[in-house]
């Protein structure tokens, strides 16, 4: 969701997925056009649902209900993939303590809902989620920020070392997040699902062509 003009969603589908697109001001081959608080898809038609930073976009009161739509559009046994800026990076508490001013993740009218990652967290427990996996990018060190800074193609071999050793989520600036339905990790669902997430049907047997992606 909020793919734009779908060049990641042809890429996935040229690989073998059977994967649709949804923005809402793009529509192509590859991509519905519509809302992504009134989605016009049927209840529990995807077994994943990418959000790649988008919620951030939206205003607060619209992130909820955009959690409830996708919701209703997983299967029971589905996953939600996002990425997600993090508002209380590392930088950003820096900055408020010295300066009482955050370091915000974009400009305000770009990101009009950017909110602390714990905040987000927050929210999809109380959209009914559950965190399967969670992981950091981008820790926002002072060193390292202000090399980012003024070296940005320099320091590529600095965030690496960075990302695997120092990554704790809560100081990144961008927050990757599994989740799926908490109600049905409740009843037991199987997991069986989640290895097929990062594999094309095509790759795995003609059993797992049914898989439907959404972007």
């Amino acid at each position: 969701m909020g793919c734009g003009e779908g060049l990641l969603v042809e890429k996935f589908y040229n690989q073998g997925y059977d994967i649709i697109g949804l923005d809402k001001y793009f529509s192509s081959n590859y991509v519905i056009q519509g809302d992504i608080i009134k989605m016009p898809f049927k209840t529990g038609t995807y077994d994943l649902v990418l959000c790649l930073d988008v919620i951030e976009h939206l205003n607060f009161d619209e992130q909820e209900k955009a959690l409830i739509e996708i919701q209703r559009v997983l299967r029971d046994d589905g996953y939600l993939l996002m990425a997600i800026p993090n508002l209380a990076h590392f930088a950003s508490r820096i900055s408020l303590l010295l300066t009482g001013n955050l370091i915000r993740t974009s400009k305000i009218q770009r990101h009009k809902g950017d909110r602390p990652i714990n905040e987000y967290i927050k929210l999809l427990k109380r959209t009914d989620f559950e965190i399967t996996e969670r992981k950091g990018l981008f820790p926002t060190f002072p060193i390292s920020s202000v090399l980012t800074y003024y070296y940005p193609g320099k320091v590529v071999w600095l965030h690496r070392i960075l990302n695997k050793l120092l990554a704790y989520p809560n100081f990144c600036f961008l927050n990757i997040i599994i989740a799926r339905k908490a109600s049905s990790l409740q009843q037991g669902a199987e997991d069986s699902i989640r290895p097929r997430i990062f594999k094309p049907y095509s790759d795995a047997g003609k059993s797992n062509q049914s898989q439907k992606y959404k972007i």
